[in-house]
């Protein structure tokens, strides 16, 4: 799929997917949430109001309060592609989210997850 239509795509749409995701595996939305909370900085209300405004991948990014400075230390294979080696900035950001749910969905521990260890 070319960038530009995953960027146009509405963060609504994908987010189910990560839950379905995680579900199967033995995990919860609330470690989906915790997981982008993390990652971007928003709340639980103002994740709410991005998944109801139909927002797409490029706002969601562009209006994240809080980048975590950590998530340089996500490393990996992601679609086949090392995440750390991705130069387009927006592409990567969607990539670091992937990989944490993908991490979810292994089973991987939370602290691990979130680059607490």
């Amino acid at each position: 799929m070319p960038a530009h239509r995953i960027y146009s795509m509405s963060f609504a749409s994908v987010y189910p997917h990560y839950v379905t995701k995680a579900e199967k595996k033995g995990r919860t939305r609330a470690e989906v949430d915790e997981i982008i909370t993390w990652l971007t900085g928003y709340g639980p209300g103002d994740l709410r109001a991005i998944l109801d405004d139909g927002s797409d991948f490029e706002t969601f990014f562009a209006k994240a309060p809080a980048l975590n400075p950590a998530r340089s230390s996500i490393t990996g294979v992601i679609c086949g592609v090392r995440v750390e080696e991705i130069e387009e900035p927006l592409m990567r950001e969607i990539r670091y989210l992937d990989k944490l749910i993908d991490e979810l969905a292994k089973g991987k521990k939370m602290e691990k997850i979130l680059r607490a260890e």
